[in-house]
């Protein structure tokens, strides 16, 4: 099966935004408030900002559960979360909505999928392995395709070259581990990122991805702004922005329709 995702990236005219929903701290999160109604209800009204201001698609992820899981998250986790991309779902309607566990449950995202009928999933580490502030993270691409196929699901699995926050572990270039990712991981697109949450990534490594491997859907994964979507619209195929789209820029504010509709018509190309 081709996940529909991927024809909804390749037959554009210009890059997608898929904005992300950074859900609030998760209960089993050191962070966790104790109020997981509210958690709810904001990631809702940021996917309604998103879609508000033109986003063509959504990613929800844990961002909140700091220190993140180094690979298997706890159920309580996948519950709420669950909840939250249901409900995320409800409120855009038939926007593409996709998820990413931190800090690298693939598994976790697939049984996501299974149950809510989330049509992507992004992978930090796909193939290979890196180290992180989580440790040593390593790749289980053959778990995650076979479990795919087992469950009978049609998501998209976007995979991440390179992952920010992470040094990858074995040599070669970020074309080599790009080429892994795709043709030996079996990953749907690839996704290449700056260095850390909101940082910009180098053209050059999206110019090496994309010649590398030029049948893939491109994703820029951090660091989109206005000040460089002209220079990044002509490398990638969409964008997943979630700092940029923030009140002021910052991270830890709600999302800003403004600030969604300004990059959606700079990736477009119109001023």
């Amino acid at each position: 099966m081709t996940p529909a995702v991927l024809n909804f990236l390749r037959g554009r005219r210009h890059p997608a935004l898929i904005g992300v929903v950074h859900l609030g701290a998760l209960p089993g999160a050191p962070r966790y408030g104790g109020d997981l109604p509210l958690v709810l209800e904001r990631a809702v009204a940021d996917a309604l900002a998103i879609a508000e201001g033109g986003g063509d698609a959504i990613i929800v992820e844990n961002f909140g559960d700091i220190p993140f899981r180094r690979d298997r998250v706890d159920p309580e986790t996948v519950a709420a979360m669950a909840l939250a991309t249901a409900r995320v779902q409800r409120a855009v309607g038939e926007l593409a909505v996709g998820v990413n566990v931190l800090r690298n449950d693939a598994r976790a995202a697939l049984g996501l999928c299974a149950a809510t009928g989330a049509e992507f999933l992004r992978v930090n580490v796909h193939c290979g392995a890196a180290v992180a502030d989580q440790g040593l993270l390593e790749g289980r691409a053959d778990e995650t395709l076979r479990e795919r196929a087992r469950l009978g699901l049609a998501c998209a699995i976007l995979a991440d070259v390179h992952v920010k926050h992470a040094e990858p572990l074995a040599g070669g270039t970020i074309a080599d581990a790009a080429r892994d990712a795709l043709r030996r991981g079996l990953a749907d697109g690839l996704v290449v990122s700056g260095a850390g949450t909101g940082e910009a990534a180098d053209p050059a490594a999206l110019e090496a991805v994309r010649q590398a491997c030029p049948e893939a859907p491109l994703l820029l994964g951090s660091g989109l702004s206005l000040e460089n979507a002209g220079d990044y619209r002509r490398l990638i195929d969409a964008a997943i922005v979630g700092t940029s789209i923030k009140l002021g820029g910052r991270v830890d504010r709600p999302v800003d329709p403004e600030r969604v509709a300004a990059l959606c018509s700079a990736l477009a190309g119109r001023p």
